[in-house]
């Protein structure tokens, strides 16, 4: 009875630390992103935004360099813009998208980097300049530290390459979901290279400017947290026919720019 009684306190123990162990982590990451917010918005008010708008990704990801990420709003009209932050990447802010008149904020989708269990956090600015988040946690790590990938020389030739895919026919009020492919490696300089064991040098986009007809769509900021390739995926108000002009500029200040038929994904 007594070796049955110990075994008892014993996994009571266990669970009574391990409860605790996960209040201690949940503590710190509240903290943490206090920190982030107060660093980002300042003293600004964040309110609570599950109702307007959603954030979607794998609870755990199959590729930690490569987790996909939705954005959905319930209020478009209303939005300025859209800040997704990762908050323990080294690089918390993933992406800050800025709105113009021919942009739908609709939906949002991206594809980044996680390098450990954290908190994500997407952020609404309101047009009146108020600020709502929503979160989910994400079980994935190493995605900062993992290869980019197959880019030798011959690849690297091809960077800043692009594709444009829409996604089926304008929804009402002319609304194109469209589908940003960019080549880049997004080097976030802690990478090793297989060859020589040596980091590879950071090189990574860090801001992408879509017009439709010269009215904007949308500007981004991004850093190294964006997955290798970047895909982004947006909404795009306009007429039926009409030239979208993306111009995107790199760490290493290259610049990319290419002219795209609305409605088709022919480069003009």
């Amino acid at each position: 009875m007594k070796k049955l009684a110990l075994a008892g306190f014993l996994a009571s123990a266990a669970i009574f630390a391990s409860a605790a162990a996960a209040l201690d982590d949940e503590a710190a990451r509240a903290a943490r992103w206090n920190e982030l917010a107060q660093d980002i918005f300042g003293v600004r008010q964040i309110q609570q935004g599950d109702a307007k708008f959603a954030l979607e990704a794998p609870e755990r990801a199959e590729d930690a360099a490569l987790v996909p990420v939705t954005i959905s709003v319930q209020n478009p009209g209303d939005v300025k813009s859209i800040t997704l932050v990762i908050d323990d990447n080294p690089a918390p802010v993933a992406a800050h998208v800025t709105f113009g008149p021919a942009g739908n904020p609709q939906s949002l989708k991206f594809r980044v980097r996680v390098n450990q269990y954290t908190y994500m956090h997407a952020i609404e600015e309101t047009k009146d300049g108020a600020l709502y988040e929503t979160h989910r946690f994400i079980k994935a790590s190493g995605g900062c530290s993992a290869p980019s990938g197959s880019y030798d020389t011959a690849s690297l030739a091809e960077i800043g390459q692009m594709k444009l895919r829409f996604h089926g026919q304008p929804q009402e009020g002319h609304t194109w979901d469209a589908q940003l492919l960019i080549r880049h490696p997004n080097f976030n300089g802690m990478q090793r290279d297989p060859a020589t064991q040596g980091y590879t040098p950071a090189r990574f986009l860090k801001t992408l400017d879509v017009t439709l007809n010269g009215v904007k769509v949308l500007h981004l900021d991004s850093d190294i947290s964006l997955a290798a390739d970047p895909a982004i995926t947006f909404g795009v108000n306009g007429p039926d026919k009409g030239k979208l002009t993306i111009e995107a500029h790199d760490s290493d200040n290259a610049v990319f720019e290419h002219n795209f038929d609305l409605g088709t994904g022919g480069k003009s």
